[in-house]
Formats: structure tokens, C-alpha cells, sequence
């Protein structure tokens, strides 16, 4: 038996799919939304979290470190990801995470299903409609920290909030986004933002 743990913020999405992937002969399956998605994960020792990437906590950053910590025996659970092509950013982040599956969302259902067996069996999945959102994600030129900061700032969060939910100082802050201005050719960090929503990094 498969544990799979899905998460997902939309409430009647993810009941429907957890319903629907509960019909498949050797899955268990559990359901939870992003918020405490690390404690669910800390209780449940899954095998596999399957988790949305357009989902976020509400800063505008997706926490997958959450879903990946240790089992308390073994191995942590392997990850699969549900994201669009045209998010290279979100692709970015959920591999430099340690993803195993990715699927896009575009796609059957039974991708998904595909995909958890494979990362079950620490195989990767990925599918192929998602080959552009990879591509673009190896010519984007921010770092995942830059990446984390664009994000929050996108979302609205000032400096002072971008680092405090980040542990850093102010002044750090501003000097990544002072490179990330000028990695994005932007003229100021509004500019910023609209390129790098333009692209799908953020």
C-alpha cells in the first residue's frame, strides 16, 4: 500500500481528486491544504506528497521543504508536483527541492496516478507537455533565494516583511532585489515584478 498525502488550498478540488485517487487499488490516501501540510506530513510518514504548486501560503512562496522532512525510521516521502508549463519558476523551485514526479496539470488524471507509482519506487516521472516550462527554467537567471524574495515581494510583502518571513536582514533584502533588478533588466522593483510575472517565474 502506497500513503499518499495531497495537498491542495482549493477545498472541492482536492476533496474530488483525493476521492477520485482513493479509487485506485493501493493507494491510501489522505487529503490537507498547504496550511499545516508540514505537521500532516510529520504525522503521517507518507510515502508520497503529491502537492500543487499554484497553491501558496499566502506570502507567495510554495513551502515544499515542508513535505520532504525525514521519516523518523527512514526516508523522506518522495514528491510530486502538479504545475503548468508556462510557471518555469514554480519548475525551478520544486527541483531544486528534490522532486521526483512532475505532472502537468493540463493533463489525464491518470498522470498523476502514473507518477505516484513511479516516485513510490524512487523512479522519475516527468511529462514530456512540461519540457518548455524546463527549458525556460534553465535560462532563468535568478537563484532560488532571489527566486524567494521575488515571490514574496509579488505578493505584496514589504522589505521589512520580505525579511522576516525569509530570516534575513533588511539590507540583504534590498541588495537582492537590487540584483534582481539588474539580472532582469527591470528599471525599479515594480518592473521587476512584471517581467518576471511575464516569463511565469513568479
Amino acid at each position: 500500500m502506497i500513503r499518499v498525502l495531497l495537498v491542495h488550498d482549493v477545498c472541492l478540488v482536492r476533496s474530488v481528486l483525493a476521492e477520485w485517487l482513493r479509487r485506485e487499488p493501493g493507494l491510501d490516501v489522505d487529503d490537507t491544504p498547504w496550511r499545516g501540510a508540514g505537521a500532516r506530513v510529520r504525522s503521517l510518514c507518507p510515502d508520497v506528497c503529491a502537492a500543487d504548486l499554484e497553491c501558496a501560503d499566502g506570502q507567495g512562496t510554495v513551502p515544499l521543504g515542508d513535505l520532504c522532512p525525514p521519516h523518523t525510521g527512514g526516508r523522506p516521502p518522495a514528491l510530486v508536483v502538479l504545475a503548468h508549463a508556462d510557471r518555469p519558476g514554480l519548475l525551478k523551485r520544486a527541483a531544486e527541492a528534490g522532486a521526483l514526479g512532475f505532472v502537468d496539470k493540463a493533463g489525464s488524471p491518470d498522470r498523476l496516478v502514473r507518477a505516484i507509482r513511479s516516485v513510490a519506487e524512487r523512479e522519475r516521472f516527468v511529462d514530456a507537455s512540461l519540457g518548455f516550462g524546463f527549458l525556460k527554467a534553465a535560462e532563468m537567471p535568478l537563484t532560488r533565494r532571489e527566486l524567494s524574495v521575488l515571490s514574496l515581494a509579488a505578493g505584496g510583502a514589504s522589505i521589512a516583511e520580505i525579511a522576516g518571513s525569509l530570516h534575513l536582514s533588511n539590507g540583504t533584502v534590498r541588495n537582492y532585489m537590487a540584483s534582481i533588478t539588474r539580472k532582469t533588466g527591470a528599471r525599479n522593483r515594480v518592473d521587476a515584478i512584471r517581467i518576471s510575472r511575464g516569463e511565469g517565474w513568479v
